[in-house]
């Protein structure tokens, strides 16, 4: 059976400005997968569907969850707030496809269902202030680099666009919208209106008339939607309204309208459109005052930010703007071995030389180091390092075996077993990181029953736990579930346990809660062994 991805925008949450197409596909679909916030907004067009909500930025793990029940058969609903296709998940689901080869003709169906984007909602509260030229900017730089963003905010300043920012700020973001608002001051007024609208159409619905000056004094956050006017956006009656020219072009403010119908059209009425008012056969001499039209402008600006202002002009005929490129930024975990901890002098030598002068290194309470390296060459950096005898391991919602150092190998019999684990299922992906201590004796003195899983040998045997909680106020091991497991059953067990997860987690569950949502894990069952303590609940949810 053939299944299909219904990639729904669903507005700005209220029921009313729900499509009746997106109120179809939700109800129709076997899973819905969307941002728990998302999930809540609809909730009244749930009846049986298996829901699956993830938190913020987790967007990746959803589409990729969505392609995953589709390819099963399933008819599934990936949510967005607003238009799917407008910073929603729309583009997101298509790169999964792509990478899995999905074609249209064969592969599992898509629909794409529009819905009313932030820029509209919050502009019809506003009044009218997206009536002539505008764009939306996203000021998160989770996906896109601060320094791209910063350029487009310049670009638009000096081309005079109204702007909607998206995504302004959050607990941790906080000064790309101090940076954005000094930008635009170096092109504007400083008594530019600007709007502030916080969930539009929901119950908490806020909004805010203010200056470009004075946006910062008032509370802006992730669901609050920036509008930025242009220089002839004005204030009226608490309305944010831009002009469309019909003064210039309809002389409204008169009693007869001086242009018939069919005189409008003509070059010489319309001076404010790209022709300047001039027909098509002038002579280039005449043509060199377009130079000062608002798109040369605004090609100009393109130029300067990017440096090039000797540059020849771009040709307002056929414009060609450069796409900034991109820094692509290579991740990847180093460490000595499974059980090895010791790091040689040479080792830290090549791992200087591989972070250079702009690389990042970072030490992990897991036994390894992150680097974070810009390079065009990612297989150089591996072929150096692996080398230098690091084992190398992606980072992640992967797999990743935490050994203990065996006593410096003292206690060197289970090293083996826990080679063959890394081996086998070492940087596996997984809907959330999981982590698989691994002691050499019953002293587990490297904790190892605290982690996701855990493996203690013990007589010549393994004991094994499952579900340990491993951050938070209700932190605690995992529950033992099996003592004496076989040496040559070991590596088995354990397989079938994580590939039994990788199957059937949700994207960003973890472990623990995977094994308490199914009771049952490869035989092994589950018993609830969480501290019976109260605590107000943390700011994160978990």
């Amino acid at each position: 059976m053939r299944g299909k991805l219904l990639v729904v925008g669903f507005g700005p949450g209220s029921f009313e400005h729900i499509t009746k197409r997106a109120q179809e596909a939700i109800q129709e679909s076997d899973y819905v997968i969307g941002y728990k916030t998302y999930v809540e907004l609809i909730k009244d067009l749930l009846t049986d569907q298996e829901i699956i909500s993830t938190g913020m930025s987790e967007e990746v793990s959803r589409a990729q969850a969505a392609v995953k029940y589709a390819e099963k058969g399933k008819k599934v609903a990936v949510i967005s707030s607003g238009d799917a296709g407008v910073y929603g998940m729309a583009g997101l689901v298509y790169e999964v496809l792509v990478e899995k080869g999905w074609k249209e003709a064969t592969g599992v169906e898509v629909e794409i269902i529009p819905g009313i984007s932030a820029i509209n909602s919050c502009s019809s509260l506003l009044g009218a202030p997206v009536m002539h030229d505008a764009c939306t900017i996203s000021l998160s730089d989770h996906l896109t680099p601060w320094a791209i963003i910063k350029k487009r905010i310049e670009a638009a300043g000096f081309g005079d666009f109204v702007i909607a920012f998206y995504n302004p700020k959050s607990g941790k973001r906080t000064r790309q919208i101090v940076e954005a608002q000094q930008i635009l001051l170096k092109y504007r007024s400083p008594d530019t209106p600007v709007g502030l609208v916080k969930s539009a159409y929901r119950d908490s619905q806020h909004v805010v008339m203010t200056t470009l000056q004075h946006m910062l004094d008032f509370d802006i956050g992730m669901l609050t939607t920036v509008v930025v006017g242009n220089s002839s956006t004005f204030f009226y009656d608490n309305k944010m309204i831009t002009p469309r020219g019909y003064q210039r072009k309809y002389t409204l403010n008169t009693e007869d309208q001086r242009l018939r119908p069919h005189e409008r059209l003509r070059p010489e009425n319309e001076p404010w459109a790209l022709h300047e008012g001039k027909k098509e056969n002038q002579n280039p001499a005449d043509l060199a005052a377009a130079d000062s039209t608002p798109l040369a402008l605004a090609m100009e600006a393109l130029q300067k930010i990017d440096g090039e202002e000797n540059k020849d002009k771009l040709s307002i005929d056929n414009p060609a703007i450069a796409q900034p490129a991109v820094e692509s930024i290579f991740e990847l975990a180093v460490s000595p071995g499974v059980a090895n901890k010791k790091f040689t002098p040479k080792q830290l030598l090549v791992l200087a030389e591989a972070a250079g002068e702009n690389g990042t290194m970072e030490y992990t309470p897991h036994h390894q180091i992150l680097l974070r390296l810009p390079t065009a060459d990612p297989d150089a950096i591996t072929k150096m390092l692996a080398d230098a005898g690091f084992l190398l391991s992606p980072i992640g919602d992967v797999f990743q075996i935490k050994a203990c150092d065996f006593c410096e190998g003292d206690k060197k019999d289970s090293i083996p077993h826990a080679e063959e684990i890394h081996r086998r299922l070492g940087g596996l992906d997984l809907p959330k990181e999981l982590k698989l201590g691994f002691n050499g004796c019953g002293m587990a003195c490297y904790g190892a029953v605290n982690e996701d899983i855990g493996i203690v040998f013990r007589k010549g045997m393994f004991d094994l736990f499952l579900g340990g909680k491993t951050v938070g106020r209700t932190a605690h091991p995992g529950q033992p579930v099996a003592e004496g497991i076989h040496p040559d059953k070991l590596v088995d067990v354990i397989e079938g346990i994580v590939k039994e997860y990788k199957e059937n987690g949700h994207p960003n569950e973890r472990f623990y809660k995977y094994f308490k949502r199914v009771q049952q894990v490869q035989g092994f069952k589950h018993k609830d062994i969480t501290p019976v303590i109260e605590l107000e609940p943390a700011p994160c949810g978990e």
